[in-house]
């Protein structure tokens, strides 16, 4: 018999020594083997991490700042989570620096540190029994980069993850920070690869269901690779804003009858990985998270009810694929928090966690999901029991 369990608990923001006992004094099973923090991004994180570490000597410890810190009782704002982990699996950690210089370096760096954890080199991990979490500084823009290092040496390594962030909405403030054991820094990634035996899967939600319609990006502008110049050969924005039938000035993400409703999505065979644009540019652009490539047929994708579809993802679609799950990594795009607040659907959304296993997780800076740079979905690495 083999499995994963995790424990659970959250404080309110405040001193950070006093957060650090709370948390590691609430916890009532036996010493963790991992112990993950995710915390808002006004919390002294050095501090936090130097009071929760001398509490749990010989445990591993993770985490990352947040847009909003996520449990089994929902979304929660000016709050730390520690989630402590448990039961038959070894972890091996690993952090690549300098990614917004040296994004492909940082990736392989890391991946490389985490599998010399587990014995092995990167392309001998066995991807049968081991599973990635990928966790950068989202504000470097560089997750596709940071992958490459990554998978460079084993595609077939599974990997789920997001950007850590903040709730901070001018780019100028935007800063994210990452923990590993004493190391408190930014401008980097974290990997941690799990080598178990129980049952685990790597999943993820969107709220978005395909249209049957679909675009060609025609052309790309060279400098960035993230601005759309052409769609189907006509000017991005406004054929966009023909498709839908709205104003080029209604297309930026957020507003209710732009990108949002109507989004795109990269399909791979029964796949549809969410790449939804951003914002139209002056120029008749669109600019998007994504790096684009021209010639790439993307799909419509149109909005539906993201707390049901989230629930029903938790009640069905996860039990199905992970035998008895105990405990889950959830990485959720801050643009479907941003989402449910256009919609005034914030606590309908934080309502559908009470669903899920228990869990620990963060509203992030934009997705991965197996070597794909992704947004507005919710990424989950879960783990269960084969008893």
């Amino acid at each position: 018999m083999s499995k994963v369990g995790l424990e659970t608990v959250r404080t309110e923001n405040g001193d950070a020594v006093a957060m650090a006992e709370q948390l590691v004094a609430g916890l009532a099973g036996a010493q963790p083997k991992l112990a993950v923090l995710v915390a808002d991004p006004h919390v002294d994180h050095g501090a936090l991490n130097r009071a929760v570490r001398e509490r749990l000597p010989g445990t591993r410890l993770i985490g990352w700042s947040s847009g909003g810190e996520i449990d089994r009782e929902g979304i929660h704002h000016g709050t730390a989570i520690l989630g402590a982990f448990s039961g038959d699996f070894e972890v091996g950690l690993g952090a690549g620096t300098n990614l917004g210089m040296n994004a492909l370096g940082a990736g392989g760096d890391a991946i490389d540190r985490a599998a010399a954890e587990l014995g092995v080199k990167r392309g001998d991990i066995d991807t049968r029994t081991t599973v990635g979490m990928v966790v950068d500084d989202g504000y470097k823009w560089k997750k596709e980069e940071l992958l490459l290092g990554v998978m460079e040496k084993n595609q077939g390594l599974v990997t789920v993850g997001g950007g850590a962030g903040s709730t901070e909405q001018d780019p100028a403030k935007q800063r994210a920070t990452l923990h590993l054991d004493g190391e408190v820094f930014d401008d980097g990634v974290l990997v941690a690869l799990f080598k178990t035996n129980a049952p685990w899967g790597a999943l993820r939600a969107h709220p978005y269901r395909p249209t049957g319609r679909s675009i060609t990006i025609t052309k790309v502008d060279d400098e960035t690779g993230t601005r759309a110049l052409e769609i189907d050969g006509k000017p991005a924005a406004p054929y966009y804003a023909e498709l839908l039938g709205v104003g080029v000035d209604e297309l930026e993400f957020g507003l209710p009858k732009g990108f949002a409703k109507t989004s795109l999505a990269l399909r791979v065979g029964r796949e549809y990985f969410m790449r939804s644009p951003w914002k139209p540019l002056p120029d008749g652009s669109i600019l998007c998270a994504n790096v684009l490539e021209e010639d790439t047929t993307l799909e419509l994708m149109e909005l539906g009810d993201m707390a049901q579809m989230t629930k029903d993802f938790f009640t069905k679609e996860l039990p199905e694929q992970v035998q008895n799950p105990q405990a889950a990594l959830m990485f959720h795009c801050s643009g479907r928090y941003w989402l449910a607040q256009g919609s005034n659907t914030v606590p309908q959304l934080s309502d559908s966690f009470r669903a899920a296993p228990r869990c620990i997780g963060a509203n992030c800076f934009f997705e991965i999901y197996s070597g794909f740079h992704i947004n507005t979905t919710l990424t989950v690495l879960a783990f269960g029991s084969d008893d």
